[in-house]
């Protein structure tokens, strides 16, 4: 039995997407058992609608919902041990569920998560690693924009556990790891990148396999498992892929309908466009997965609809069963016992919140 914690008032949508979502994803597992946390007058209606959802769920009342446009600082000083984010979050830090589930605001999720559930013993700083389709199916990006800047020490932790997430969710023995830069040349980049690309080399990790470095090009590519940058860059190449997606969508549709023979054709070649659709769907890779914290959160996008928030489900529900934080612990503490590795030592809670709103100014 996996047990997942929900934020009900999450995203734009709130109840309303959130509720569905968990049916879709509850008949795909029938071994999920879901701790659901909201308003009672918004949710109760909804899932009164889904009998076998209402069976397999235990519902919490919670009197405050995370505005979506709330700073992380303010959403944690007002919203701490009330707000249904909150609660869903504490839940696992108490074992009341193995993975938390939102699609509420970003900031305020990474802040609460790190507040409640703290780092890894070694993490200064978690990441976001996406899902990210590809010519050869999938791979995953982290940091895709918890935090802005890293080290060379943060990347090679970010490289250990996106290797983790890809054992756990791709099933692979070795993953592949490539650090995004500039170029392929071990000349190029930026120090930090350099030295990251230096630790990598001279510490096999039986966890993963070091490509080398890899460029923007090579994210669609599939040219390796794991692609390994900072927040900043991580969060522009997101967006980036997504516009072009949309771009080239918007395109394909203002030809199709052009001319009486674009119309034509389109009708010949609907069976080709409907996969092409379907291959392209960002429903289907939704879920970015908060690494480096004592628990397992997803972050669903905020404007998905109930397939993709059941599809972040399937992400949490794969990175409890396969155990993803006993393989980023183990993998951490292979590379921190290593001659060149560092330790971190733990933030207090004043430190944490100083980096949350250090964050925020950047």
């Amino acid at each position: 039995m996996i047990r997942i914690s929900i934020d009900a008032m999450g995203g734009d949508f709130g109840p309303a997407i959130v509720i569905p979502g968990m049916a879709t994803a509850l008949e795909r597992h029938p071994d999920i058992r879901f701790v659901i946390f909201g308003r009672e007058e918004e949710v109760k209606p909804i899932l009164a609608r889904h009998q076998a959802l209402s069976d397999a769920s235990t519902f919490h009342h919670c009197d405050v919902a995370v505005r979506m446009d709330e700073k992380p600082s303010q959403a944690l000083r007002s919203g701490r041990w009330k707000s249904s984010m909150w609660r869903a979050i504490e839940a696992v830090k108490t074992g009341e569920a193995d993975a938390c589930v939102s699609a509420g605001n970003t900031g305020a999720l990474m802040a609460m998560s790190k507040f409640c559930l703290r780092t890894m013993a070694n993490v200064e700083r978690p990441a976001i690693a996406g899902i990210w389709p590809t010519l050869r199916g999938e791979s995953i990006v982290l940091d895709i924009g918890a935090t802005i800047g890293a080290d060379a020490q943060q990347l090679v932790d970010y490289a250990v556990m996106g290797a983790a997430m890809a054992r756990s969710l791709f099933e692979i023995e070795r993953p592949t790891i490539g650090l995004l830069n500039v170029g392929v040349e071990e000349i190029k980049g930026q120090d930090d990148v350099k030295d990251a690309a230096r630790i990598l080399r001279e510490i096999p990790l039986p966890s993963l396999e070091y490509f080398g470095f890899v460029e923007g090009n090579d994210i669609g590519k599939g040219t390796v498992d794991v692609v390994v940058t900072e927040g900043f860059a991580g969060n522009i190449a997101l967006k980036a892929a997504e516009g072009t997606a949309k771009q080239f969508a918007q395109y394909l549709r203002e030809a199709m309908g052009r001319t009486l023979m674009a119309k034509i054709g389109y009708i010949f070649a609907k069976g080709a466009f409907d996969r092409l659709r379907e291959k392209m769907d960002p429903r289907k890779t939704n879920g970015g997965v908060f690494l480096g914290l004592n628990g397992v959160v997803i972050k669903s996008h905020g404007g998905t609809d109930a397939f993709g928030f059941a599809a972040a489900i399937d992400v949490g529900y794969d990175m409890a069963h396969n155990k993803l934080l006993e393989k980023i612990a183990a993998d951490l503490s292979h590379f921190h016992k290593s001659p060149v590795g560092a330790a971190f030592q733990g933030e207090t809670e004043s430190d944490a919140e100083a980096e949350i709103e250090q964050q925020e100014s950047k």
